[in-house]
């Protein structure tokens, strides 16, 4: 309910310490062979000149394992000292190499000592017992390399890859994916080895946020406090990518969590520090603000877990059951032209004289005190401040916007919605007290706050307490002067865009995600109406709130990749993202394959040179189709399916 950082055990990686009073750590991944010395130093220089604080490389053998030392030694020799981590998979022989060579090594539990082929286990206690002592045998000598040379390691479960002994046990769920890791923790204690780094990263930002509180509780409980590695596996490219890794990321750093975040885009590396920087930046300074006390005494433990908060349905439009609305203020625009409709998702077809929605249409529109000279869409619904709307003769599907003054003071009340800006502030005053509690009632909640989330989260609460059940729309203001530079002028013309759907992402998805909300309503003057409509609806993507259209899964490349992602990602996403509701994994190679992409509907899957492999969920259709024709014989699968629409 207020921000305060978790306080993690110290860790040396190199020369640049993890956790406890350190700055949050900026990382991200080599895209290049792991084979190739020179491209790989220089990507690498590429992505500290970016921000990157660590650089992980690939090791999926022993040979790119000792290949290591040759990046490392010219690296040294350029000036470089960056700590080097190398990501490891099935192979513990090249784990034991690369910790002699790198600062850190990242291991995956799900398949570092276990094996995943997606069968149905069943183990009596005893032995289960004798698993885990035998990846104990397995894991101990790493360990102790790790030990002796003084290298950090992460322990980095990932939501699509646990093993089919811990999918058995625990199910596809945040606690196998947290038991998965705590097996190895304990050993590393028990051998009196402390240098860990916990991750557990899923595509889904909710399973991530679930098992990184899920994992922070249990760590509590055994007495530990090993710092966090933040990230989204698979979040894809562009707007998408951002959003959904701000929506688990930045859920996770307001709950004061994470210790280094690595943003997972299909794009070139260097490209993620930026993100990662944008998103860290904002909590610089919180440690120091001082906590706000909420406005209705909340009971609960220290950090008490988010509650959901269920709401009624209100004019069958909003709240209950419903999928959270989208909110747009057109207000400045011009409102004689009803083709200015066409950025919030309605195209007038002036020969017909009608409307064309699309799969992102918003459901409120807000005038203000103005009123168009045409007719709207008979399924857009209008918002005008109080006095403004008391003056409209026809208020059908036209609704007023109070302050709560108004509300309480006014002389004329919508008989089906009536819209309150408020604050949670506002809880405690008289006019709260006497605010006539209806089923007409819909809150937009508004915050000035500098801990905009915890205020935010605290109204939530408060209401729960207070038996109350209308819905909320979540209201952010995002003025130019968030988007500035060192001296306040905008920078480069995509950043203060890319910068709004970060900030958008993580303070309405950071509520979205644990059930709070009805609505959502991103104010920016700086931002164009057609790209405050695609941020909203990709947070409540990303949350998996309201689908409004395909979903792409898709891993960031490493050295490991059998094809060009980015350009086999565009080609997919042209040919398909009309598929609304849809879920298609897209990945460089088998390490990444079925398991990375646990919940996608298909999965697209680098197999060898020129070599595809195609899913309908974890089961594979077709092996080693052409690259060529891999595409098309994707797209007849879903044909075949009945899940196949012929676009527009």
């Amino acid at each position: 309910m207020e921000y305060s950082r978790w306080h993690t055990r110290e860790v040396a990686i190199g020369n640049v310490p993890m956790g406890g009073d350190n700055p949050i750590r900026i990382q991200s991944m080599t895209t290049v062979d792991t084979m190739d010395t020179i491209g790989s130093v220089e990507q690498t220089i590429r992505m500290v000149e970016a921000g990157c604080e660590y650089v992980r490389i690939t090791a999926p053998s022993i040979k790119e394992a000792n290949n290591l030392a040759e990046i490392k030694k010219e690296l040294r020799r350029r000036g470089y000292d960056v700590p080097l981590v190398a990501d490891i998979h099935f192979t513990p022989n090249a784990a034991e190499a690369a910790a002699r060579i790198v600062e850190k090594v990242r291991i995956n539990p799900g398949n570092y000592a276990d094996k995943k082929k997606f069968d149905q286990l069943n183990y009596t206690e005893s032995a289960y017992q004798a698993e885990l002592e035998r990846i104990y045998t397995k894991f101990a000598p790493l360990v102790k390399i790790c030990k002796e040379y003084g290298t950090a390691m992460r322990i980095g479960t990932n939501h699509g890859s646990l093993s089919d002994r811990i999918m058995s046990h625990y199910g596809d769920t945040p606690e196998g994916m947290v038991e998965s890791a705590m097996e190895f923790i304990r050993i590393c204690e028990d051998l009196q080895y402390y240098s860990i780094v916990v991750s557990m990263k899923s595509s889904n930002p909710q399973v991530m946020v679930r098992a990184y509180r899920l994992l922070v509780e249990k760590m509590v409980a055994e007495g530990m406090n090993y710092p966090l590695h933040l990230g989204v596996t698979e979040a894809g490219d562009g707007e998408d990518g951002r959003i959904k890794s701000a929506v688990g990321i930045g859920t996770l750093l307001e709950d004061g969590l994470g210790d280094t975040v690595r943003v997972s885009l299909t794009e070139e590396p260097e490209f993620e520090a930026p993100v990662a920087i944008a998103l860290v930046n904002r909590y610089q300074a919180r440690g120091a603000e001082s906590p706000k006390e909420s406005a209705i005494p909340i009971a609960g433990t220290v950090h008490p877990k988010p509650a959901a908060y269920p709401t009624k349905e209100v004019n069958t439009f909003i709240g209950g059951s419903l999928v959270p609305r989208v909110v747009v203020d057109i207000s400045c625009k011009n409102l004689k032209d009803p083709n200015i409709l066409t950025e919030v998702g309605y195209k007038y077809d002036p020969w017909l004289d009608k409307y064309h929605m699309g799969e992102q249409s918003v459901d409120f529109v807000y005038l203000a005190d103005k009123l168009p000279s045409f007719t709207m869409p008979g399924n857009l619904k209008q918002l005008y401040n109080y006095h403004t709307w008391l003056g409209i003769q026809d208020k059908a599907n036209i609704h007023p916007l109070y302050t709560l003054r108004e509300f309480v003071e006014s002389r004329l009340r919508d008989p089906s919605m009536n819209l309150i800006r408020i604050r949670n502030a506002d809880l405690c005053t008289t006019l709260f007290e006497a605010l006539p509690l209806d089923r007409t009632i819909v809150f937009v909640l508004e915050t000035d706050e500098s801990h905009g989330m915890a205020d935010q989260r605290q109204f939530f609460s408060a209401l729960l307490e207070l038996g109350l059940d209308n819905p909320v729309i979540i209201r952010r203001h995002y003025p130019v002067a968030e988007f500035s530079g060192p001296e306040g002028n905008l920078m480069d013309p995509e950043e203060p865009l890319s910068k709004l759907q970060l900030y958008a992402a993580t303070d309405m998805g950071g509520l979205l995600v644990d059930g709070m909300g009805n609505g959502i309503w991103i104010d920016s003057p700086a931002t164009p109406a057609d790209k405050l409509v695609s941020a909203a609806f990709g947070i409540l993507q990303a949350t998996r709130s309201r689908i409004s259209k395909t979903e792409y899964i898709s891993c960031p490349s490493c050295g490991r990749t059998l094809f060009d992602l980015q350009v086999t990602t565009q080609m997919i996403r042209a040919r398909t993202n009309h598929l609304k509701g849809l879920k298609i994994g897209i990945m460089g190679c088998i390490v990444n394959g079925p398991g990375e992409m646990a919940d996608a509907d298909y999965g697209y899957v680098g197999a060898g040179p020129d070599k595809i492999t195609l899913y309908r969920g974890k089961e594979v259709v077709k092996r080693n189709v052409s690259s060529t024709k891999a595409l098309d014989e994707l797209i007849e699968i879903i044909r075949e399916d009945g899940r196949w629409i012929d676009p527009e």
